[in-house]
């Protein structure tokens, strides 16, 4: 059996692009940003990024074209694909790797509004609904220190 799965969730670095295919099918182009963080062997901090290209088929290429923003944060589960060309000016092969997006889910709007991508403006003049939902009370765990030698893993 073999496996070609990806999840990704970071931001994107530019506004998407759309493009009909010959047959009228739609395409959504974009890049992602994941970025990894982690402590070099003197116990730094370091940050690594990786940019991502991204591609979208179909009604879920229309949605993310019209949706998305730079900046914004999504979640993708799709495939790799490397595709190759002759490139027509030097006629040396090129190469590219993209995500072939299965699912594609929104986050947070980015900028400085705070909107999430659930929220929406609604009529000042109807009135708020009541929540049902009770406060949650919060769990106590007292002032226990873990030792790391105590985790049987």
């Amino acid at each position: 059996m073999y496996l070609n799965k990806v999840y990704l969730y970071g931001n994107l670095t530019r506004d998407p692009e759309m493009k009909s295919l010959p047959s009228g099918a739609k395409v959504t182009s974009f890049s992602l940003a994941t970025n990894r963080v982690y402590k070099d062997k003197d116990g730094n901090r370091k940050e690594n990024t990786e940019y991502h290209n991204i591609v979208v088929f179909g009604r879920q290429a229309e949605t993310s074209a019209q949706y998305l923003k730079k900046g914004q944060g999504v979640m993708i589960e799709g495939r790799i694909q490397t595709r190759s060309w002759d490139d027509k000016t030097s006629g040396e092969k090129k190469y590219r790797t993209e995500i072939i997006a299965d699912a594609v889910q929104f986050g947070p709007k980015g900028g400085s509004g705070g909107e999430g991508a659930g929220s929406f403006q609604k009529d000042s003049s109807t009135p708020a609904p009541t929540s049902s939902v009770p406060d949650l009370d919060t769990i106590d765990y007292g002032d226990a220190n873990i030792n790391v030698d105590d985790i049987p893993f």
